[in-house]
Parts: structure tokens; sequence; C-alpha cells
């Protein structure tokens, strides 16, 4: 724990450039919502305690489950940043001698090990506020750092800006430290005489600097890591630099990936070393992907769990499953929730399985749908059996024992067993149990009418 530092994470605005019916900062980024990462970055660093400022859609945001001890602030009114801050003017007035950062909830790009020289500058040079600023090829949407005489430092927010301070490069980040003290001193100082009419964060700049407090800018190197988040194709922008970022920490621990141009892994995903994935692969959610496994072109993992050495072929989808070690599925196959597929099992091609326990060194092969099932090791399944599982109103189990032997073309009718070691001849529709060891056929009289054909072309 950091002694001395508070955190303040501003996410109490509705982000209207998003033209959408959720708050901004819930959107999600590779899998996990951006206000998550905004407040993982600065947890990261240690602080005493952290709230998060909040107002639209309040509710949504506090029932977030986040990776550590989260306090809230509501702003009921959204008059601004500044305004945003002095909702928390309760707490701050309890703890004026430590630090506070102050940081936007949409900066999710920032790292911990880019804010932690900001927090050795401030201290190390007694600053009441240190700001950090970026040197961008494109400020657009940021507010511009300008110098006026005697030391004052002013933020001119792009609508306020003139063309001239539009060239300026060096822009204002988003992320304050303050003395607590020093804040509660300057905030009510700050006025809402701007085009928005709003009370701009930015303002105590110029009051402290102007002041002649001692104010300190920390400029960045990390211009990347700056994407303010106000519509969607920047969050498009994050999300790439996100993936990328991703991809190349998973290469650095020995997962082979490719072409990262067309991979896309959310950011919860885990892969064991010597994993190797083809082209045009998506993992999303909190996929755990086992070492030596070789995945495919066109597969598409949600919410899953693999074992070590498996396999996925091409164009193989994949949802809410555990695939055991050494198990092959695909090409063409589907696996649907609940779905556990055994040590050694094979699923092949053009095979859908739901809410089914595939034994261990079992296959299925072609053209195939199993649901809720339960079948045991070492069975062969046929192409095109089929579990009818459903009678309208209610699911019904198929249970198959241990090197049980179903034949092409079978519909099992659940509820229905079949023993251990049986055979179901192929084309056999099964609507009662097969005993252990047995041979069950059930089709229709095959009848031959000599002639018939002959005398239907004549017609």
């Amino acid at each position: 724990m950091r002694k001395n530092l508070l955190a303040l994470v501003l996410a109490a605005g509705k982000g209207t450039r998003f033209k959408s019916d959720t708050i901004k900062v819930l959107h999600p980024l590779l899998g996990r919502p951006m206000i998550h990462l905004v407040v993982d970055c600065v947890l990261a660093l240690g602080p005493e305690a952290l709230y998060v400022v909040v107002g639209y859609q309040k509710d949504q945001v506090m029932q977030e489950k986040f990776s550590g001890k989260v306090g809230f602030v509501t702003q009921e009114k959204q008059l601004g940043t500044a305004h945003a801050v002095l909702a928390a003017k309760k707490i701050l007035q309890k703890q004026q001698e430590k630090d506070l950062l102050v940081i936007n909830g949409d900066l999710a790009l920032i790292r911990p090990e880019t804010l932690k020289p900001m927090l050795k500058k401030h201290r190390q040079q007694g600053n009441v506020l240190t700001f950090v600023s970026a040197e961008m090829k494109n400020p657009t949407g940021f507010g511009r750092v300008t110098f006026l005489e005697n030391g004052v430092i002013r933020i001119v927010e792009e609508k306020d800006a003139t063309p001239a301070i539009r060239r300026i490069k060096e822009a204002n980040v988003g992320i304050y430290l303050f003395k607590v003290k020093d804040l509660l001193q300057s905030l009510p100082k700050i006025s809402n005489t701007n085009k928005k009419g709003e009370f701009y964060l930015t303002d105590i700049i110029e009051i402290m600097s102007g002041e002649g407090r001692k104010v300190g800018i920390y400029k960045t190197p990390y211009e990347q890591e700056i994407v303010g988040i106000n519509d969607r194709y920047e969050l498009a922008k994050a999300v790439e630099i996100l993936r990328i970022r991703k991809i190349r920490s998973l290469a650095r621990r020995g997962v082979t990936i490719y072409d990262p141009d067309t991979t896309w892994i959310d950011l919860d995903v885990k892969i064991g070393r010597d994993t190797t994935i083809y082209p045009s692969v998506i993992l999303e959610g909190k996929t755990v992907i086992g070492e030596r496994c070789t995945l495919y072109p066109f597969v598409h993992i949600f919410h899953c769990r693999l074992g070590n050495g498996v396999k996925i072929l091409t164009s193989t989808m994949i949802e809410e499953c555990t695939v055991e070690e050494n198990a092959q599925v695909g090409p063409f196959s589907h696996l649907r929730p609940k779905t556990v597929i055994k040590g050694g099992a094979k699923v092949g091609n053009f095979v859908e399985i739901k809410n089914t326990v595939f034994g261990r060194g079992s296959k299925a092969m072609h053209l195939t749908y199993l649901g809720d099932s339960e079948i045991r090791e070492k069975v062969n399944i046929g192409a095109g059996t089929i579990t009818c599982n459903y009678d309208g109103r209610k699911k019904h189990r198929t249970f198959i024992d241990d090197e049980a032997f179903i034949g092409s073309g079978t519909e099992l009718i659940a509820p229905v067993k079949i023993g251990k070691k049986a055979y179901v001849g192929a084309g056999s529709t099964i609507n009662k149990d097969v005993s252990p060891g047995a041979l069950a056929v059930a089709r229709s009289k095959q009848v031959e009418k000599p002639g018939w054909g002959e005398k239907k072309r004549k017609k």
C-alpha cells in the first residue's frame, strides 16, 4: 500500500457521443468494461483508498465486481470534472494531508508503469499539483497546455480554443495528483464561464500556478496510451492497441501466434506455453488454454477450459465447455454450453454437442447431434446419429455406457440407456433401453416390388 495516497476515478458522465443506452465506461474493451481497466491500473499503484465518482446509470456501475476494494461517490448532476471532484468533498476534508490522484474513467490504456514516475516526481519536487501531459501528433479532443507570464500554466479546452491554440501539440491528458489541502482551497474558485457552461478541473492549474503555488508537469513519453475514448471509433482504436499488447505479452510467454492482425484474444484469456494459434482465431471471456495446444483457422472459443495437448480444427465454435487433455474437436464442430469432452476423445465434422459428457477415448466423427447425454469411455457414435432429447416440453437424457457401438443413421429417443458393449444397428430408431452386450436393431421391414420402376417411367 502506498501511504498517504487516495485515488478518484471520474465515471459519472453518460458519454453522449457513444449514441448508446449504456454508459460509456461500461462498454467493453477485449472483454473487460472500460472502467475496470482504469480501476485496475490505479489499484496497482497501491492507494490507501480508491473511489469512483458515479452519476448517470450509477446503479449499474456500482454493481460491477472490481478486482479490489472500491468506494463510490455520487455526482447528482453532471456539471463538469471539477464538480465531480467536489462530490468527494466530505471524504477529502478528513484527509487533507494526503495526496489525491484524479483520473478520467475513459483512459483505459494507461499502465501503472506510466503513472509511477509521476507520483515520484510529485513528491520529490514537493508540488501541490502535478498533472500529466503528452506531445501528440493529433491532439484533437484534448485541452492544450499553454504557458503565460510569471510561470502561469493554462489549459484551454478544444471547444474554447482559437485556431492558433489548436495547433499546439502538447495536450492535457486528464490525470492529476493534488495535495488534498490545496485542492480543497482552490476548487471553489473555479467558474463555469465557458462554452459548455461546466466547471472544468483543468482551470485549477491556472488558479494554483497563478497564485505562485508549485505546479509540475509530467510529460509522458507513451503517447500511444493517451486515448480518450469519446466515441465508438476511438473505442476501436483503443481495442486495437490493447489487442496487440495482449498478443505481444502471450508471445513473450511462449505462445506462437502466426497472424496477430487477424487474431482476437480477450484480456482475461490465459494460454500455456508451446500452444500454437493459426490465423483468424477468436478467444473470448475467461478462456483458459493449456500447453501444447493447436488452434487452427476460424476457431471461436468463448469462456472455455482446454487441457494440455488439445487440437481444435478449422471452423469450430466452442461455448462454455471443457475439453480435456489430448482431445480433438473439429473441423466444423459446435460445442454448446455445459459440454465436457474427456481426454483423448474425438469430435469431428459437423458434430453438435450440448450439455453432454463425452467420454474418454470416445469418437463422434460425422454429422451428429448429441444433446443432454452422458457418453462413457470408448464409445463409437456413427455418422448421422441423433439424440432426440426434447419432447416439446421437457429435455430428457440419453446414457451410453462404455464401449458401446452406435451405428450410422441412428435415432436415440430419450430417455434411453444403451448398455456396456452393446451394439445398435445402423438406421435404427431406439426408444427402449438396450441391455449390456446386446444387439438392437429397430428398422421397418424392407419391401421390394419387382418392375415397379419400369412401370413408373411409362406413366
